[in-house]
């Protein structure tokens, strides 16, 4: 039986008045990835307005990792609505708060005593990070790397990559922010191997703490163990681990933002667990409320202590709701068989993205971590010229056909695949059998 059902084309007519009111109401600045319009969604199926069900492959953007409204879930926001919503943590304390913190000091990497403290989102948990961070160390330089994305306030939007996208018209942007190179093998100089294009990766990282900021002056260095909006990029071990090293050669706080990767998106509860690497402070966001606003930064104790009382905090920050859900969504991702599931997704993702790779010739690459995969789009292999028009033209025909999918890429040239985890194998088959379809059309009529 297909999870597919189309009663219209997509969007249908209670769409496309929608869409005529969000113009008219809503920001133009606000950028949608495609013309869905929904009403409601469970597991890995999102039902629109006109009574279509749509294969969501996108997750919103690795949000929902336990699925569209998981009924536990669900369950512990009522629960939790009834009895308490929101009294401010900057005011009174609550247990969902305290019992949120205890369980990420737990589950997150790193065998020693950590704190943890809570906001709304993922840009919040970056900058909570670089105030504690500098806190800290009592230093004000950021080492970030290109290809990078943290977030879209004045400093997180300092740190982010890709101008033309996020940044233009924003500026003046935050000082004391240095960027160098990350490791990025597919699209490495010619005739360099991958081993060799990491280690230059690895020397300039060195240089740049002689030529750009002296370890003295740098509080932080932060890095996504998996470039996300650079297109999926996994950032290599050696690398990885010399950036460790480094930081704590110098003092320097290391920073992993797991915001896109963290609660099982790579195939364990943190990417940075398949480097076995334990940083200073992780920033957590996207799938830890399974759709409710909430993030998390935990760190070292002494650390996260570092800030002046008052120093740190907001109005939301870490309701009563999103801890009620995010201590559920955490308690699902434990689970017996979650994590193998997650993983056995990402092996399916792979063989059949390369299997499609093999005969199409506008797949120039294929890479990810686990299941949080990615194809890269070229309109020649060799020269791997960026395909931005193609990617778009399969989008638009799987979400005509019933799929949701987004870009990614420093080029916008890459459809990447972030399924719920709950997804079933079958769904997944089916919702990847439709992509290839629209990648063949496309080849064959253009974008």
């Amino acid at each position: 039986m297909t999870a597919i059902r189309r009663v219209t084309e997509i969007p249908g007519p209670k769409s496309r008045a929608l869409l005529e009111r969000r113009a008219a109401a809503v920001a133009r600045g606000l950028a949608k990835s495609t013309d869905v319009v929904v009403d409601s969604a469970d597991g890995a199926l999102v039902h629109d307005v006109d009574g279509n069900t749509l294969l969501d492959l996108a997750g919103g953007i690795g949000m929902v990792a336990a699925g569209h409204c998981p009924p536990s879930v669900v369950t512990a926001i009522e629960a939790q609505a009834r009895r308490l919503l929101h009294p401010c943590a900057l005011v009174t304390t609550y247990e969902p708060y305290i019992a949120l913190c205890e369980l990420l000091n737990e589950v997150t990497p790193g065998a020693f005593a950590k704190k943890t403290l809570l906001a709304n989102s993922g840009a919040e948990a970056v900058e909570n990070a670089v105030k504690i961070a500098r806190a800290f160390t009592k230093r004000s330089g950021v080492l970030c790397f290109e290809g990078g994305y943290h977030g879209r306030t004045l400093l997180t939007l300092s740190l982010t990559s890709k101008y033309g996208l996020f940044k233009q018209g924003f500026g003046p942007f935050a000082p004391e922010v240095y960027r160098i190179a990350a490791p990025e093998p597919y699209r490495r100089p010619a005739g360099m191997s991958e081993h060799d294009h990491v280690e230059s990766c690895v020397v300039a990282l060195e240089r740049a703490l002689i030529a750009q900021v002296d370890p003295a002056a740098l509080a932080a260095i932060i890095i996504e163990p998996v470039q996300g909006e650079a297109g999926f990029i996994p950032m290599p071990v050696r690398f990885l681990r010399r950036i460790r090293e480094l930081c704590t050669q110098h003092g320097i706080v290391m920073i992993a933002d797991e915001v896109q990767t963290g609660f099982g998106r790579t195939g364990t509860m943190f990417a940075i667990e398949q480097a076995g690497i334990e940083p200073d402070i992780i920033t957590m966001a996207k799938a830890l409320g399974a759709g409710l606003p909430i993030s998390a930064t935990t760190g070292r104790a002494e650390i996260m202590d570092a800030p002046h009382l008052g120093g740190v905090g907001g109005t939301y920050g870490g309701s009563p709701v999103a801890c009620a859900a995010a201590l559920e969504t955490v308690h699902l991702i434990r689970q017996p068989g979650f994590l193998a599931h997650a993983r056995t997704l990402g092996e399916t993702m792979r063989r059949e993205l390369e299997r499609m790779q093999a005969s199409s010739q506008l797949i120039g690459d294929v890479r990810g971590l686990g299941p949080m995969m990615l194809i890269e789009l070229v309109t020649d292999r060799v020269a791997k010229t960026p395909a931005p028009t193609h990617a778009v033209g399969v989008i638009k025909r799987s979400v005509a056909n019933g799929v949701i999918l987004i870009r990614a890429g420093l080029y916008s040239n890459c459809v990447r695949f972030m399924p719920p985890l709950a997804i079933t194998e079958e769904q997944l088959l089916e919702g990847l059998a439709v992509v290839e379809a629209s990648l063949r059309d496309v080849e064959e009529h253009g974008p």
